[in-house]
């Protein structure tokens, strides 16, 4: 089979043809459909992200497609299955194995490219936002990053919780597409604190903030937020730690909330899970519906990865073999 592979952290990865995996006891095999790419795969490139194996490695966390055999143990799944899995890595191929405790039947009505491109994004904005932040219906959410795939998500399922919505990103093209998702207002984030500290303050206090990006644009939101207000911080794209002053914390009793996704697989796999299986439903309902901006083959990964690392992207990329 052909696959993405990181040799080493001193070489870039490359497409190589390689044995496929075959699947260990309580594993499935998956002819992959198509494998959602994030700002994590870059990190993994660099030796940077917090879960990783060592290289050699196949690059790609989440996919969907076909189950085509079954490791030993596996039950609720048979040859034929459309599923999609969070694998970890791997994804980034023909063929891909993951554990069947992370995978989930999809409907008929869900194409392959959406699936591959709902687990991380959906699942981080549902189960940050509801189960972390406690958002309620009325409440006012501030988006950073609101045009990536993981801030457009959070668009979307903060608007399905009845939020008032304000979407911030980089120029008119990418404000619009948070507007397309939903958004109720647009604050372009091109410009110095101070001005976007007043862009944010105009709003009357935030509730939640949806933190994809880290500083600058960290202190100007925490700021702002209403007392009693829940700051998530999801990533840091504008690769920039922020260092939080705690003394904005004590006088506004707010609350800086550390959210990952995937720690959850570790410690909560339930909850995880649950909200997947309630995203699903969603999506059935019609209440979400995955932005896919660039789906490309295999053979352009390295091209796709580029998209990420240079935030050029609108919505989720994925690649198909």
């Amino acid at each position: 089979m052909l696959a993405y592979r990181l040799q080493s952290f001193d070489t870039p990865p490359v497409l190589i043809d390689c044995p496929a995996p075959a699947p260990a006891t309580g594993e499935v095999q998956i002819a992959v459909g198509a494998c959602g790419l994030n700002f994590a795969d870059t990190l993994m490139i660099r030796g940077k992200y917090q879960e990783m194996p060592a290289p050699p490695m196949t690059l790609g966390m989440e996919i969907a497609g076909t189950v085509t055999a079954l490791g030993d143990g596996v039950t609720g799944f048979a040859v034929g299955d459309r599923v999609a899995a969070y694998a970890g890595h791997g994804g980034m191929a023909e063929i891909a194995c993951a554990p069947a405790a992370r995978c989930l039947k999809i409907p008929e009505s869900m194409r392959f490219e959406q699936a591959a491109a709902f687990q991380i994004t959906y699942g981080s904005a549902h189960l940050a936002l509801v189960h972390r932040a406690r958002l309620a219906a009325g409440e006012t959410v501030l988006v950073l990053g609101a045009a990536g795939g993981a801030g457009l998500t959070a668009v979307e399922v903060a608007k399905a919780c009845g939020a008032t919505v304000i979407a911030s990103a980089r120029g008119s093209e990418k404000l619009r597409v948070a507007e397309a998702a939903g958004a109720d207002h647009l604050i372009d984030s091109d410009q110095d604190p101070e001005a976007l500290k007043a862009a944010f303050k105009g709003f009357g206090g935030l509730d939640v903030v949806y933190d994809t990006i880290g500083e600058p644009l960290f202190t100007p939101a925490l700021r702002t937020c209403a007392p009693e207000g829940r700051y998530l911080t999801i990533g840091f794209a504008g690769g920039e730690v922020p260092q939080i002053p705690a003394n904005i914390l004590l006088v506004k009793n707010i609350d800086v909330i550390g959210f990952w996704w995937g720690g959850y697989l570790n410690f909560a796999p339930e909850v995880l899970t649950g909200s997947l299986k309630e995203l699903l439903h969603w999506f059935e309902d019609g209440r979400i519906r995955p932005h896919i901006s660039q789906s490309l083959p295999l053979s352009r990964a390295e091209e796709a990865l580029d998209l990420i690392r240079s935030r050029k992207s609108t919505g989720k990329v994925v690649v198909t073999p």
